[in-house]
């Protein structure tokens, strides 16, 4: 990756008078005030649908390759002709500093059923049949499970069992009863693919390139695991047999069950990573760049038996490794990885990352521990080949941790780093400035730690089931003046 910086803003975050950030006009504004200030990326959370049952969590969707469509804008429904200027009149009283999910959910939903109606009456459906046909492998799939969960809410392995072990007769009973909704469906991921593709190629023509970020597990509630059963380790009655997390550590004496259900590799290598190569080879056409979540999993991952309650009693477990990399590269001729290689990290998975030479993460809010002089995140230890955050969407911002987590000691150490003592307020832009002076080709910020808020602006609290996601930035702060700001300090460092 080429020396630079960028700026992390979830879509989602992004304002708009409608609820929630959209792929509409504030999002074209949005590359302008980055390339206004200079930056050369800029990084978003995973695109995938969210559900309500799971916090609204990116990380942890019914489906590896959809769009969320709560993100489609309702403005540019209305430009394209499926909604009336009238529809969008007198919108709910939405909090602009938040995103109310419920309330954003029940007003868009009436919404698109508008904008299908008025789709279904339309003559020329060419472009929507060529988006179903070129994109028919995971689609059909998709939106036939997601209207399938509708009438039947509970979890998929309840259903009856010529249903849930997708038997002919059956399958072809009910996409013939659910016909209007299966399109329907798919007429919204249509949406979200024109709008997408349309704001990532405005990107491009401003000189900003987009990292895009995969989850490594799936939710269980998903058309992947219903449609793909063989792809993990479930049992006959397709429930999981070890579901994923991580060991105990310092940080947790019973370590974090997160209970997606883990990966048959030995199934999914004798296929020759099909459904892999295709789930990277969709990413690379939505981003310039992957940032791999959890990239340890690729070469052991912890997994527990289904029924524990903690992490606790969960082995390692050896997972494809090179091999798989290996396969990647002899399909992608380019493969633009950044491994999320945070936490506790072996040998053989620094041998991998650095084997391929995959850029790793470095996080400058971790640098000023009591052996700052060896610790990797400080920075006197940065390398070339990496990307440098100030924080990430699970951590506090850069402020926040000033204000509520480091000690007096680590405050300390931070001065020192620093070489002088600064005033809370200042403490955002000096780990900003301390950033983009590294020798790390990308330095990536938060737009909270450039605007220089607190706590209450934090994305996620890892563990936490609620309230996250939900920060979005005002329009009024996105000013002319902090774009300029930032351009000096690219201007200065080369970035």
């Amino acid at each position: 990756m080429k020396r630079g910086f960028g700026i992390i803003l979830h879509i989602s975050s992004l304002p708009s008078p409608y609820g929630i950030g959209d792929l509409g006009p504030a999002a074209y504004q949005w590359a302008d005030f980055l390339a206004q200030a200079g930056a050369k990326y800029w990084q978003v959370l995973p695109l995938n649908p969210t559900r309500p049952e799971y916090g609204n969590c990116p990380y942890n969707s019914p489906s590896a390759f959809a769009g969320n469509t709560i993100l489609l804008s309702p403005e540019f429904l209305v430009r394209d002709g499926f909604l009336r200027p009238a529809d969008l009149k007198n919108p709910p009283a939405f909090p602009q500093e938040k995103t109310d999910y419920p309330k954003v959910t029940v007003w868009k939903e009436k919404l698109f059923k508008r904008a299908y109606e008025n789709f279904k009456k339309r003559p020329d459906r060419s472009g929507y049949e060529k988006f179903c046909a070129e994109n028919a492998e995971w689609l059909s799939d998709y939106a036939f499970f997601v209207s399938l969960k509708a009438v039947f809410p509970e979890s998929w392995n309840q259903w009856s069992e010529e249903l849930r072990d997708r038997q002919g007769t059956v399958l072809e009973k009910f996409r013939e009863q659910l016909k209007e909704e299966i399109e329907r469906e798919q007429f919204l991921q249509y949406l979200f693919f024109k709008q997408w593709f349309s704001l990532k190629d405005y990107c491009r023509g401003k000189g900003i390139e987009i990292i895009g970020d995969i989850p490594i597990y799936l939710n269980y509630e998903s058309a992947e695991v219903w449609s793909h059963p063989d792809l993990f380790k479930l049992d006959q009655e397709k429930k999981p047999t070890m579901v994923s997390g991580v060991p105990p550590d310092y940080f947790s004496a019973t370590g974090q069950l997160w209970g997606n259900p883990v990966y048959n590799w030995d199934r999914i290598r004798e296929a020759g990573y099909d459904w892999w190569i295709r789930r990277i080879g969709h990413n690379l056409n939505f981003f310039d760049y992957l940032r791999l979540d959890h990239f340890r999993g690729f070469v052991d991952y912890w997994e527990v038996p289904r029924g524990e309650k903690t992490a606790v009693n969960g082995k390692w477990v050896k997972g494809p490794g090179k091999d798989f990399f290996d396969r990647l590269l002899g399909r992608f001729q380019n493969l633009p990885l950044i491994a999320e290689d945070l936490g506790i990290i072996t040998d053989e998975v620094r041998d991998t990352i650095g084997h391929y030479g995959f850029p790793g993460m470095k996080v400058l809010l971790f640098a000023f521990t009591e052996d700052m002089a060896n610790n990797p995140y400080a920075p006197h230890n940065h390398i070339p080949n990496c990307i440098l955050y100030t924080g990430t969407h699970d951590n506090n911002t850069a402020r926040g941790w000033f204000e509520a987590e480091a000690g007096e000691a680590e405050k300390e150490r931070f001065f020192k780093c620093l070489g002088r003592k600064v005033d809370v307020e200042e403490i955002s832009g000096e780990l900003v400035r301390m950033a983009l002076m590294s020798i790390s080709n990308v330095a990536m910020i938060p737009l909270q730690d450039a605007l220089g808020l607190g706590q209450g602006a934090r994305m996620n609290i890892p563990s936490v089931a609620d309230g996250n996601w939900e920060w979005r930035v005002l329009p009024e702060q996105l000013k002319p003046e902090l774009a300029d700001q930032l351009q000096e300090l690219a201007k200065i460092y080369n970035r």
